[in-house]
């Protein structure tokens, strides 16, 4: 739900908000705060070869198919089959080999495979990508977490792992407050998620953090320096007469005389007390009798009924909505532990015992076990086996986000009048001590602390308030901007242009979302590449010249993420964009990206405005120009400018009064000197 760490803000100065656990089983994919998005091969919008829909309707085919355990075990055989001649046809090195990960498949036959890749027998950390191949075996479209080579100078490390193993306890004791500190071996990787491939160590800390929510901060470090290239932690704050929901039915199990929280229609999921521990699986819930709880916080039952029931919604809601059987879509249930800790005000997922876990809160009053944060619990599962966003920076701020958006659908889902759907996060735990939500979708800035807008500092803050900018997406895609009264809640919904957005409706948005969640989105997604992955999936679903692919750019610029359907961008200008990644070669030729403007009329103006992402691990080696159509440059940013820092987000204005404002611009980039590497993420022209 929201950090809990003791140097992260709190929103009203509330007590410790709640964080959610991500334990990385197979592999970490990490991915920096600020590097690029992940690509798609071809224009990312495009849509695909299906036949059209009527205005409104999904295009035939293009919606996941619900695949039988069977099914999907039969597909991931049929993948593991051919991922060398897979990586072949991608053109991956001799030393790469790929693993499969998940796999999806479309009504028309198009088989979605993730994948994540090795060098030389090691993980390789930011390598995953995902390869959509049509019916008949062709590949037809390929996302990947980065365009490096993977190619790093050496296998062999340099720095001893007791040196990285050092590093990465020292971090963690400066970093909370309760131990004991335990680090597992380093095991050596390569990390290719901040720009060039190096060979690293990752080593993980264990332990617990200064609230008592489990520890587990991953450090990577430079195998051949020992300098650490990056950290982040890996916990994602995140008959039954029930705390929240009333009176519900539940899946359960009897054995003999007493019956037990087991839920055999739902992948046998079962619900555990921990009775205020804060380790091992605790003791099934079990009784004489097939009630539990009496609907207060002091009978323990009651709470476990909460979890348990919102387990068996969000399990439905997966497979009735979306097609997917489990959080991992093969049929086996993840379980809940209810009463972890004392005061304990938290909720979190972990991969490591692949369960959800609840406090009870401040004075263990308020179990966090409404319906949208059991749905958001189990919704960081799904988000850990499907994109594996990486919870740090814009991808960590997009892994919260999808689980406010679907903790919301579920709720609405759910439609128990006693806690009816709506767009505010945990409304029912009370978190704060004072009746008001833990977020809001519709103006999440209400919150004192999350953002409406994306900025280019956004992926520097606390992953739960840079989520605000998708969730602000999802709520305009889904409502529309202005005033609306919902289930007796009324919004009132801002944009950052100004400009009124109109909502396509809940169940459209919620598909979109799951759609490029589970075949666009990488571990790498940022802002920019969850817009570009959002409209392909909407063009899979309904077509790229679909009313709902105009609204969904439509409330990306709403939230200043690209432009508007009918080319305005922020402020009420009119913007030419490109979004396709260029490489730019290191110590090399320059590279140019081209905008065609048309439809202008004269020059262009005194005050051009040149929006620029450029991903590179050393900008000082770049010279950035802007050339107008008649070859003129206009330097932006000149070599040797800049210093060490990584990534160029900015805006540059540029004085081009002399030049004819239709025809093709470019951006010119030249990388002058050796070492760093990087590419041309996107680039904007906006004339008032």
């Amino acid at each position: 739900m929201r950090d809990s760490s003791s140097h992260r803000r709190t929103p009203h100065g509330a007590r410790p908000p709640v964080r959610h656990r991500r334990a990385f089983a197979v592999a970490l994919v990490g991915v920096s705060a600020l590097i690029a998005a992940a690509v798609q091969t071809g224009t990312a919008g495009a849509a695909p070869e299906r036949a059209p829909s009527a205005a409104g309707q999904v295009v035939p085919g293009s919606e996941s198919v619900k695949l039988s355990p069977a099914q999907r075990a039969g597909l991931i055989r049929a993948a593991d089959a051919g991922t060398a001649a897979t990586a072949k046809d991608l053109g991956l090195g001799a030393k790469e080999k790929l693993v499969v990960r998940d796999v999806t498949k479309d009504g028309d036959g198009t088989v979605h495979t993730r994948y994540e890749r090795t060098y030389a027998g090691l993980p390789v950390l930011g390598g995953d990508l995902v390869v959509a191949t049509t019916g008949s075996g062709a590949t037809e479209s390929v996302v990947r977490a980065t365009k490096a080579a993977i190619a790093p100078a050496t296998t062999t490390p340099a720095v001893p792992a007791a040196q990285a193993e050092r590093q990465a306890l020292t971090l963690a004791k400066a970093d909370k407050a309760k131990g004991p500190d335990i680090a597992k071996a380093p095991r050596t990787v390569v990390w290719a998620a901040s720009g060039r491939p190096v060979l690293a160590y990752e080593t993980v800390v264990g332990g617990l953090q200064a609230d008592g929510t489990p520890n587990e901060l991953h450090v990577i470090t430079d195998a051949a320096t020992g300098k650490k290239l990056y950290e982040y932690q890996g916990i994602e704050t995140g008959t039954g007469n029930t705390m929240y929901s009333g009176t519900v039915t539940l899946g359960t199990t009897q054995s003999g005389s007493s019956y037990n929280l087991t839920d055999a229609a739902r992948g046998n999921h079962k619900t555990y007390n921990l009775n205020r521990a804060t380790s091992g699986t605790g003791t099934l819930f079990s009784g004489p009798d097939d009630v539990w709880g009496n609907g207060t916080a002091s009978n323990a039952e009651t709470a476990g009924a909460d979890a348990h029931y919102g387990a068996a919604l969000t399990w439905d809601y997966y497979k009735n909505v979306h097609g997917r059987t489990g959080i991992r879509g093969d049929g086996v249930a993840a379980y809940s532990r209810a009463h972890y800790g004392n005061n304990y005000a938290n909720a979190f997922w972990d991969d490591s015992c692949f369960c959800m876990t609840y406090g009870d809160g401040s004075g263990n009053a308020n179990p966090l076990t409404s319906i949208d944060v059991a749905g958001h619990e189990m919704s960081h599962g799904v988000t850990s086996n499907t994109a594996g966003l990486i919870y740090s920076g814009e991808s960590g701020g997009l892994n919260e986000a999808t689980s406010d958006i679907f903790g919301t659908t579920v709720e609405f889902y759910a439609n128990n009048p006693n806690d009816a759907g709506d767009y505010l996060i945990g409304e029912e735990i009370n978190i704060n001590g004072d009746g008001t939500p833990l977020r809001y979708m519709d103006k999440p800035s209400k919150d004192g602390a999350s953002k409406d807008s994306w900025y280019s500092g956004l992926g520097s803050i606390n992953v739960h308030y840079s989520s605000g900018v998708a969730n602000h997406f999802f709520y305009l895609l889904s409502e529309g901007s202005g005033t609306k009264t919902i289930n007796g809640v009324t919004y009132d919904s801002p944009t950052s242009d100004g400009l009124p957005v109109a909502g396509i409706g809940r169940a459209k948005a919620e598909k979109i979302w799951y759609r490029a969640l589970t075949t666009k989105f990488t571990s790498t997604t940022n802002y920019a590449a969850a817009r570009t992955g959002t409209l392909a999936a909407t063009a899979d679903l309904y077509g790229a010249t679909s009313p709902e692919y105009k609204a969904v750019q439509d409330a990306w610029a709403a939230v200043n993420v690209g432009s508007r359907s009918d080319g305005g961008g922020g402020g009420g200008g009119t913007s030419f964009e490109n979004t396709t990644d260029v490489a730019i070669p290191d110590r090399g030729a320059a590279v140019s990206s081209p905008v065609t403007v048309s439809g202008r009329t004269g020059n262009a103006p005194a005050d051009l405005q040149v929006a620029v992402n450029i991903v590179h691990t050393y900008i000082g080696d770049l010279q950035v120009q802007l050339i107008a159509p008649d070859g003129s440059a206009y330097t932006l940013k000149g070599y040797g400018t800049g210093g060490s820092a990584d990534n160029i987000d900015t805006t540059y204005t540029v004085n081009a009064s002399s030049e004819a404002a239709n025809g093709v611009w470019q951006l010119r980039v030249q990388d002058n000197a050796a070492a760093d590497t990087g590419y041309i993420n996107s680039w904007k022209l906006t004339f008032p």
